[in-house]
C-alpha cells in the first residue's frame, strides 16, 4: 500500500542523514521533491520486487527488513537489506527487470521514489548522485563476489554431469557433445576416423563372486590401464555398466584394429584389488572396431562398432573383430 510521505522539517533532516543515498545532502537541495515520493507498507512475506515484474521505482527502507531471494522466494536467502538500504536502483539504471525476488521480512515501511524522481534528484544533488554511485558500485561488487563464491559450485556440478564417478572419465553424456564434433572436425578435414568398444568379458559373474565393491575396483582399473593406452587426441568414455568407448580421430580401421588389440594384451591377465585384503582379479576385455563410412554419422558408427563387440563376444570373448 503506497500512501504520501508527510515530513516536517525536523523529521525530514534526520530521515536523511539514516539513508545510504541521503548522506551529506542537504535538504534544501531535494526537499521539493518529496512531494513526489510516497510511503510503501509491505506485509511479512509480501514480495516487493520480482524478476517477473516491471520495476520502476528504487525503495528505501525505513523500518522493518527486507530479504533477497535468487531462484524464487523460497530459494535460500542471499543477502537482508536492513533500516537506510535500498533496492530497485539496478534494474532502473539497466532498464531491465529485477534480477532478484525482495521480500519482507517483517511488516516493513518504504520510501518509494519513482525513477523520474530518481534522476531529478541526481541533478539536484551532488552528493545524491555521488552516493547512488557508491551504491552502484557495491552492489556490482556484490554480484561480483556472489559469481565467484559460486562459481566453484557450478564447476562442480558441470564435472560431475560430464563425468563418471567410478572412473573419472567422460561419461555418455560428455560422449554425445564431444564424439560429434570431433567426427564433424575429421569430416571437413577429409581424415579418417575409427570407434572402439569395449566390454569386460564376464562382468556379471565377476560381481555376483566378488561382489559390486570388487565390480568398481575392476572398473576403475581397467580405465586406469585405457587411460595410459590412448592417445592425448582419442576421445575415451565409460559408455556404461562395463562398456567403454574409444573414438580415434584419424584411425582407419586397420590401424584402430592394432591399436585394440595392443590394449586388449595390456589388459588382459591384468589385475584388480577386489578388496582391502588385496585379493587379486584377473580382467578381459573384448574389443569391437569400425571406421566411419563415407555420408555415415555417429550412431552408423556406433552401430557397426557394436556389431563388431558382438562378433567379439561370440568369438569367445578376449578378442578384437571389426
Amino acid at each position: 500500500m503506497a500512501q504520501k510521505l508527510a515530513l516536517n522539517s525536523d523529521h525530514r533532516r534526520s530521515l536523511l542523514e539514516s539513508l545510504e543515498l541521503f548522506k551529506g545532502v542537504s535538504p534544501e537541495d531535494v526537499q521539493h521533491l518529496f512531494q513526489h515520493c510516497d510511503r510503501r507498507d509491505v506485509a511479512a512475506g509480501e514480495t516487493l520486487l520480482s524478476p517477473e515484474a516491471k520495476n520502476e521505482h528504487v525503495f528505501i527502507v525505513l523500518s522493518g527488513r527486507l530479504n533477497v531471494h535468487i531462484s524464487s522466494p523460497e530459494s535460500p536467502i542471499l543477502t537482508t537489506m536492513d533500516v537506510g538500504a535500498c533496492v530497485g536502483e539496478m534494474s532502473i539504471i539497466e532498464n531491465r527487470d529485477p534480477s532478484a525476488f525482495v521480500v519482507a521480512a517483517e511488516p516493513t515501511h518504504l520510501l518509494e521514489i519513482h525513477q523520474t524522481v530518481l534522476w531529478q534528484m541526481v541533478d539536484a544533488s551532488h552528493e545524491f548522485a555521488k552516493n547512488l554511485l557508491v551504491v552502484l558500485s557495491e552492489r556490482v561488487r556484490s554480484h561480483n563476489r556472489i559469481i565467484a563464491d559460486n562459481y566453484g559450485e557450478l564447476k562442480k556440478v558441470e564435472k560431475h554431469a560430464r563425468t563418471d564417478a567410478i572412473t573419472g572419465l567422460r561419461n555418455r553424456h560428455s560422449m554425445e557433445e564431444s564424439f560429434l564434433l570431433e567426427i564433424a572436425c575429421c569430416q571437413d578435414d577429409k581424415e579418417p576416423i575409427s570407434l572402439i568398444m569395449i566390454d569386460i568379458d564376464n562382468f556379471k559373474v565377476f560381481n555376483d563372486q566378488f561382489g559390486h565393491v570388487a565390480g568398481d575396483h575392476a572398473l576403475a582399473a581397467v580405465s586406469d590401464i585405457l587411460r595410459q593406452q590412448f592417445r592425448p587426441r582419442d576421445l575415451l568414455v565409460r559408455y556404461g555398466g562395463d562398456e567403454f568407448a574409444v573414438l580415434l580421430p584419424g584411425a582407419t580401421i586397420d590401424q584402430a584394429t592394432i591399436i585394440a588389440d595392443r590394449v586388449r594384451q595390456s589388459v588382459s591377465g591384468k589385475t584388480a584389488d577386489g578388496s582391502d585384503s588385496l585379493i587379486q582379479i584377473p580382467v578381459r576385455i573384448s574389443m569391437g572396431v569400425a571406421e566411419l563410412e563415407e555420408g555415415g554419422n555417429l550412431t552408423t558408427l556406433m552401430r557397426a562398432a557394436d556389431a563388431a563387440l558382438y562378433r567379439a563376444k561370440h568369438a569367445g570373448r578376449n578378442v578384437v573383430s571389426n
